[in-house]
């Protein structure tokens, strides 16, 4: 893939020696130059940390609160950061490390990532921001935003003292690669910022029809029970046998239970020919992506065969999606065919994915930024279905705004 000017300066930020921030509006190709820098790093030099365990599990890597020692942070920040200093694993993994890499930021809250810092600095001995720690930080603000049961507020990281103490150099990509339609990108970066113009207004009640009898995409629904509900509803619909898979797991009982709430499949899968499915793993050889849809067409003990949406048939085998403890080691394996059920997903899940048919109802949704993901999975405007809309769900938080306006104002590439 040829880089654009934007992703070419990025990429020498990247390679660099300052702390980097890097972000872009979604379908920007911030994952694919991610990939590009990465080819030259030790993952033990330059781990790349995941914000959530469910992200961790699809990239076999580690979440940030297990490498940095975290827990839950019951106690308060300056309890959290003496009980990970006394951590002798924890503080000459720490020594060791060069650099991370910390994938979707915007889904960690400032305290989180403050602790983090203290511990860096206070473990390396080194008083300058994260103890000399390279900081690479990876996400959009104005997608799905931090989870923090013990707080009423947002604690966007942005916000916090560690933040401009980082130092992060931004490096935005502003070419969205995903679709080239300029009216399409026009009505994507007005819901992005919550700006609900007429054209916005005119252009989802053009979307709000029925998707045609031919429809071969996925739902999007904001609730898991959703989910699950229309995608067995649809399976129950077909005639064909049901295949059922159960799903090995290896390691300790309580991990094992852990992984269970982040998994990306299920303790079993039950398949048809001619189930909708989504893979939910990269292809090493890059036939698939994780979130490419397709029909299966053939099922046996051992193969899965599967022909994706607009390209060739490929066949699937059963494989291991791991979590690693801090350390990097596997401490949970579940084996199994890396495909669910696609008639419908989260938007939650869709996060990343690209699509040529969708579905999706904007209507109750409460998070800022949620419309905005679900909408900008769309790879073409005539590929969207909506069941419906509504202007309270066009929402963005405005601290965000002011954030990425003042970001593009001081903009270095």
């Amino acid at each position: 893939m040829i880089l654009n000017s934007d992703q070419k300066k990025a990429l020498k930020m990247l390679q660099g020696t300052e702390n980097v921030f890097l972000t872009g509006a979604a379908g920007s190709g911030k994952s694919f130059l991610l990939k590009e820098f990465l080819k030259n790093q030790s993952p033990k030099n330059f781990p790349i940390l995941a914000s959530t365990g469910a992200a961790a599990i699809l990239v076999g890597g580690r979440t940030f609160h297990s490498f940095f020692g975290l827990g839950i942070m019951e106690k308060g920040i300056h309890a959290t950061v003496e009980r990970a200093i006394s951590n002798k694993p924890l503080a000459k993994r720490i020594q060791n490390t060069q650099g991370i890499v910390i994938d979707e930021v915007s889904m960690l809250s400032g305290p989180v990532l403050r602790a983090a810092e203290m511990i860096a600095r206070k473990i390396r001995a080194n008083s300058t921001p994260w103890g000399g720690l390279r900081v690479i930080a990876v996400g959009d603000f104005a997608q799905l935003p931090p989870v923090n049961p013990h707080s009423t507020q947002r604690e966007w990281a942005f916000l916090d003292e560690v933040w401009e103490m980082s130092g992060f150099q931004a490096a935005v990509l502003s070419e969205i690669m995903r679709t080239q339609d300029s009216d399409f990108l026009k009505i994507l970066n007005n819901v992005r910022i919550g700006d609900a113009t007429s054209q916005v207004k005119a252009f989802l009640t053009s979307r709000a029809i029925p998707p045609p009898s031919d429809f071969r995409g996925t739902r999007l629904f904001a609730r898991r029970e959703d989910v699950d509900r229309y995608n067995l509803k649809r399976l129950d619909e077909m005639s064909s046998k049901e295949h059922y898979f159960e799903t090995v797991y290896t390691g300790k009982e309580a991990e094992i239970e852990k992984f269970k709430k982040h998994s990306p499949i299920g303790d079993s899968i039950l398949l048809k020919v001619g189930a909708l499915v989504m893979l939910r793993q990269n292809d090493p050889e890059g036939q698939w992506v994780n979130g490419t849809l397709g029909y299966i067409r053939k099922i046996t003990d051992s193969e899965v065969t599967i022909e994706l949406n607009g390209s060739s048939t490929v066949v699937i085998n059963p494989c291991e999606f791991t979590l690693l403890n801090a350390e990097g080691d596997p401490v949970v394996t579940a084996k199994n065919f890396p495909i669910s059920l696609a008639w419908a997903v989260t938007i939650h899940k869709a996060q990343g994915t690209s699509l040529d048919q969708m579905v999706a109802d904007l209507r109750g949704l409460w998070e800022p930024g949620q419309a905005y993901v679900a909408l900008s999975r769309a790879k073409t405007p005539e590929g969207l279905f909506l069941e419906g809309w509504s202007l309270s769900s066009l929402r963005s938080d405005p601290l965000v705004h002011a954030f990425h306006q003042k970001l593009t104002s001081s903009i270095k590439i």
